[in-house]
């Protein structure tokens, strides 16, 4: 019997092409499922997708984000939950250092330099010889790390709990209190959870040296929005946003003439490398599902 596999578009379902064993549907998750019911079901590419149309038949909830905030209070009791895990982390950490290099060297003001026709040079902060605390030593946080290495900084590792892993010392959480005011950049990577939404307040960003940057590649609410505006308000410390609360950013915010901000519109895993890399994931979970074994990156 085949699995009924829905994508959110036709063009995931031209990429994915045949797989034995798969009948493939399109389905956004907007109104009823079509008939034949879906088995394994991917939403669309949003932060928290809209699960509440979800037919009865759905046993696999398979997620084109390794974020899922929000999304396992939607499912029904029995039906799995797998993240893209493998997928985002070298995009993610690619952009996490171009907008570090981005901020630290002034290029944005160079750009805006350029389109009125100004010539303006300035000594700038390098990468190089920084300080760059990660927080978040996730499969994103380790991939930032790794490329930051040939920048010949300093980097320090922060996870939910202290330990040693694959060589790498690893700090508690708790620990940050201390660690931040010796660090140049901050580089958050972490998963949005009832322990780091709100992590980067008023507490944390006031511990951030003077001059410090923060990059935040993780979720907009980890970041206080109104502390952060508070600080940057007063020159003190820099931000590069891939992500913001709310999102996405009204035209009117404050956070968009800032100083001392650079924002992109949340698009650290939306490269070239997503929908290969996502497909395939796919291929490999239909085949898993189809011969009866474990799925990958089953997080509910």
């Amino acid at each position: 019997m085949s699995i009924v596999v829905s994508l959110p578009g036709e063009s995931w379902k031209r990429a994915l092409g045949e797989v034995d064993g798969a009948h493939v549907v399109v389905w956004d998750g907007r109104g009823p499922a079509p008939e034949p019911a879906p088995t394994l079901v991917v939403p669309d590419y949003v932060a928290t997708p809209d699960l509440t149309h979800l037919p009865a038949a759905t046993r696999v909830v398979q997620l084109l984000t390794i974020g899922y905030d929000g999304v396992p209070e939607q499912l029904p009791e029995g039906v799995v939950l797998c993240n893209a895990t493998g997928v985002h982390e070298t995009s993610t950490a690619e952009l996490a250092v171009g907008l570090a290099i981005l901020a630290l060297r002034g290029l944005d003001g160079d750009v805006r330099s350029m389109a009125a026709g100004q010539w303006k040079p300035s000594r700038r902060t390098s990468l190089a010889d920084r300080k760059v605390l990660v927080v978040g030593w996730g499969g994103v946080g380790r991939a930032v790390a790794d490329r930051l290495a040939p920048f010949e900084c300093t980097v320090t590792a922060v996870g939910t709990r202290a330990r040693v892993q694959d060589g790498t010392e690893v700090h508690a959480v708790e620990e940050l209190p201390d660690l931040l005011p010796a660090h140049d950049v901050v580089v958050l990577a972490c998963p949005l959870t009832g322990r780091t939404r709100g992590l980067a307040g008023p507490q944390f960003l006031a511990a951030m040296p003077d001059g410090a940057l923060l990059v935040n590649v993780a979720r907009g609410p980890v970041v206080d929005t109104e502390a952060l505006l508070a600080e940057l308000r007063t020159g003190r410390i820099r931000a590069a946003l891939d992500v913001t609360d709310p999102e996405p950013l009204p035209a009117d915010h404050a956070l968009w003439s800032a100083p001392g901000v650079v924002i992109t519109p949340h698009v650290g895993g939306n490269s070239t490398a997503f929908r290969p890399r996502m497909i395939a994931l796919l291929r490999e979970q239909i085949g898993r599902l189809a011969a009866g074994q474990e799925l990958r990156n089953v997080v509910s």
